[in-house]
């Protein structure tokens, strides 16, 4: 089963147990990825979907941390929901040796000896590892083995 006919299933579940807060949380995911469908013209794959799912949940984490600076708990309280919620569709998180084998194998193959080849590396890296590993902070860790 896809992940979108994932996401699918549990809304029509959500809809049926009356939860409202899950139901309103996965109707936002869907469109998100109907806006991103219609605006590129194109059917959004797993990995695609990753993306997007990661995008949603940066902006909670960032919301979080707005609203924790300006008191406001019960938004946090809501984000902090949307947030578990989208993360259950995303794969378990990398491991830091994981990500250290990903970032050497990714260098093999690239051939990198310089951060001028950062962007060769990113890119293998960021399709496998799409959902999996918060890229800014692969990035930084690529940033420092090149260095």
């Amino acid at each position: 089963m896809s992940l979108k006919a994932r996401i699918q299933e549990d809304m029509k579940s959500a809809m049926r147990s009356g939860d409202k807060e899950r139901l309103g949380c996965i109707r936002l995911i869907m469109a998100a990825v109907k806006q991103r469908e219609v605006d590129e013209r194109i059917t959004l794959d797993d990995t695609q979907l990753f993306g997007v799912l990661e995008k949603m949940g940066k902006q909670r984490r960032e919301s979080i941390t707005h609203f924790q600076a300006g008191g406001r708990a019960d938004l946090v309280a809501k984000e902090n929901a949307e947030l578990d919620i989208i993360n259950a569709y995303l794969p378990a998180p990398l491991g830091d040796a994981e990500l250290d084998a990903l970032i050497n194998q990714a260098i093999g193959e690239t051939g990198a000896a310089s951060i001028k080849d950062m962007g060769k590396v990113m890119a293998l890296i960021k399709s496998k590892a799409q959902g999996r590993a918060d890229m800014s902070a692969v990035g930084a860790r690529i940033k420092a083995r090149l260095s």
